[in-house]
């Protein structure tokens, strides 16, 4: 089995659909060791608890490294984690921290671009299709290898809220895929 530690910062849908494939069989070799959010009173936390899983609030880069450790942690998942990680976390994790965006990175990508301003760019450019992008964490914001994409249409009299619930659903799909198929990289090369 992988451990897989999970960072979050707010309601944690995309932890949810983990948990929930994990449950299910449909994504096999992972178990999440732990949450750990960036900030106290989320609902993502709440989740946690629910699956039975441990869940902190960690604010440092030093208790995060530590946190990650205590716990044998392999895989990273950014699920909704609003802080950018320092280059230790990187170094220590490297091509083994993960993160969904909601566009089709390069487009729509990099500081100031998450939640509904993301939707609101892909609507105000005109765009025909958006969606969402599952890719290795690296020093830059949204700048790592991506591993998996999947297009959305934008459809006709589209708000942000709108396409996001839309992208969201395809996340939650994408997402878990994403995971699998690291997991069978790591397997490949032996790392399990």
């Amino acid at each position: 089995m992988v451990n897989i530690s999970v960072l979050v910062s707010g309601g944690g849908t995309n932890l949810q659909a983990i948990i929930d494939k994990i449950q299910t069989g449909d994504l096999a070799g992972a178990q999440i060791v732990q949450v750990i959010s960036s900030r106290e009173g989320v609902f993502a936390l709440e989740r946690a608890e629910k699956a039975g899983i441990k869940g902190k609030v960690v604010k440092d880069t030093e208790s995060l490294l530590a946190e990650l450790a205590a716990e044998n942690t392999e895989l990273v998942v950014l699920a909704g984690y609003m802080k950018v990680l320092e280059p230790a976390v990187i170094q220590a994790y490297r091509q083994r921290i993960l993160n969904i965006h909601p566009s089709l990175i390069p487009k729509y990508c990099g500081k100031g671009f998450y939640g509904k301003r993301v939707h609101q760019a892909v609507i105000d450019a005109g765009e025909t299709v958006s969606g969402a992008t599952v890719h290795f964490v690296d020093e830059g914001v949204d700048t790592g290898e991506i591993i998996l994409q999947r297009q959305v249409p934008v459809e006709p009299g589209d708000t942000a809220d709108t396409l996001a619930a839309r992208v969201l659903e395809t996340e939650h799909v994408i997402f878990t895929e994403g995971i699998q198929k690291v997991i069978q990289q790591l397997e490949k090369k032996g790392g399990k």
